[in-house]
């Protein structure tokens, strides 16, 4: 069964357009990239899937020369079933396995622009990084990462809750039966993950310990990629920053707490590398002075996020041994005790605030922290909004435990601020009597709605 995906919207917009560029769609392993690609192909007449990881034959065809009115009639020839412009999607799987294939996607723009060509691959940019032309303003790129809050309550089938949130707002709260069960699914959500084979295991056992099992599976196959990254590069060094990264998530990533007795050079390498293969994405501080914010930024500071928040919890516990007292805290602790104790609600709601980007580009997330010595003062995430900064905290509690965010908001005049937590939607004003306008405005968001942040809904 196909689990409905962000993505397909913009893989069925394209596929319509009547001139296009193939696609190459970027993302870390096992994010569901080749299965979104056949769900597409059913829009066509004939679909074509080509895996040049499994089937080397195909990689002759790009040897000689690049001629793409050559390679196409050959495989169709190969595979058996007509390649026809508007009638076939062809898609082209593991094209990492030959940097020809990749250099040919933009003479497909060219010469056979009415063809609809995906392709599709993981530790892409270690090979676009070595490639001595990436046909730019003739491939499309598109950006997949694992399942947002929203796929995972369409894959447990609970359309009409989702509907439910999307009709609430700040001044709209919902009924609290419906706050209830969102809040509960959103802490089955933060221990199955995203990863959509995780994701089909709970919807069909919700069993979380098969669940775990997948997602061991799935970061044994990371660190099996590992020796592909870079030859110099140790793999027992990238496992030990993966880890590393999963301890230190939401806080300023120290490169002295990798264990191993590592450099600080090669540590820092080792991370840029997983970065660059979509398993760690980094929180950048900015000073926020002003748009865009990375202007301002400082890349020597960086909050560090694992690509799912299931994947950060496994490796917690090959760290650290036995995480049970986590795992209990996730499904039993009070909303407050959750969002403000440990990192997995600030790391959960900074994955969602990238998910639910458009995948047509590549985003980045940006935090705030005071920079004088010993000071404490932080903002969870800041965004642009239209001309302006938006702050967010996610924080559980009152006005009053919000300090950081009334002192960066008191410091950069801006009288508009979000919380995220699992409070329920609602809104309220501060009065701040040290700043010159000091009224403050804060909507509440809970965290099962940060979708709402990204695409606002049209409320009645």
């Amino acid at each position: 069964m196909y689990y409905e995906r962000i993505i397909d919207q913009f893989l069925s917009e394209w596929a319509a357009r009547p001139s296009h560029k193939p696609v190459l769609l970027r993302g870390a392993r096992q994010v569901g990239k080749s299965t979104a690609v056949r769900h597409l192909g059913e829009q066509f007449k004939y679909f074509v899937e080509i895996n040049l990881e499994k089937q080397s034959e195909y990689k002759v065809l790009f040897q000689s020369n690049l001629d793409v009115k050559r390679i196409v009639p050959q495989m169709a020839a190969i595979h058996g079933t007509p390649i026809i412009p508007g009638q076939t999607l062809l898609f082209i799987d593991e094209i990492q396995d030959c940097q020809q294939a990749i250099m040919a996607l933009r003479y497909f723009k060219e010469d056979m622009p009415e063809l609809h060509v995906v392709a599709a691959g993981s530790l892409l940019e270690f090979v676009l990084d070595d490639l001595p032309t990436f046909g730019v303003g003739r491939i499309h790129s598109m950006y997949m990462y694992p399942m947002t809050f929203d796929e995972f309550l369409l894959a447990n089938g609970e359309k009409l809750l989702l509907e439910a949130r999307n009709q609430a707002s700040p001044s709209s709260p919902l009924p609290m039966p419906l706050h209830d069960k969102l809040t509960s699914l959103l802490r089955t959500f933060m221990l199955v993950g995203g990863m959509p084979e995780a994701v089909v295991k709970w919807v069909e056992t919700h069993d979380y310990l098969l669940c775990q099992e997948v997602q061991d599976d799935i970061i044994t196959g990371y660190e099996a990629d590992f020796p592909k990254y870079k030859k110099k590069v140790d793999p027992q060094l990238l496992r030990m920053t993966m880890r590393s990264a999963a301890q230190q998530a939401t806080k300023k990533f120290m490169y002295s707490q990798v264990p191993g007795e590592y450099k600080t050079a090669e540590v820092k390498k080792a991370l840029e590398l997983l970065i660059k293969a979509n398993i760690i994405f980094p929180v950048t501080h900015t000073n926020s002075n002003g748009l865009p914010l990375g202007d301002g930024r400082d890349d020597g500071i960086r909050k560090m996020l694992l690509l799912d928040t299931g994947l950060m919890l496994r490796l917690l516990n090959m760290a650290m041994g036995n995480i049970r007292e986590l795992t209990t805290h996730i499904l039993t602790a009070t909303a407050a005790d959750l969002v403000n104790k440990g990192p997995v609600a600030e790391m959960l709601a900074g994955l969602e605030l990238l998910h639910y980007r458009t995948p047509n580009l590549q985003y980045e997330l940006f935090y705030w922290q005071r920079q004088a010595k010993n000071a404490t003062a932080e903002v969870d995430y800041v965004l642009p909004n239209e001309t302006q900064i938006l702050p967010v905290e996610v924080k559980a509690g009152v006005q009053g435990g919000m300090k950081s965010l009334w002192a960066y908001m008191r410091e950069r005049k801006l009288t508009q601020a979000i919380r995220c937590s699992l409070e329920n939607f609602g809104e309220f004003d501060y009065i701040d009597n040290m700043a010159e306008e000091p009224v403050r405005h804060v909507r509440i968001y809970p965290l099962y709605a940060i979708r709402e942040l990204i695409w606002p809904c049209q409320h009645s």
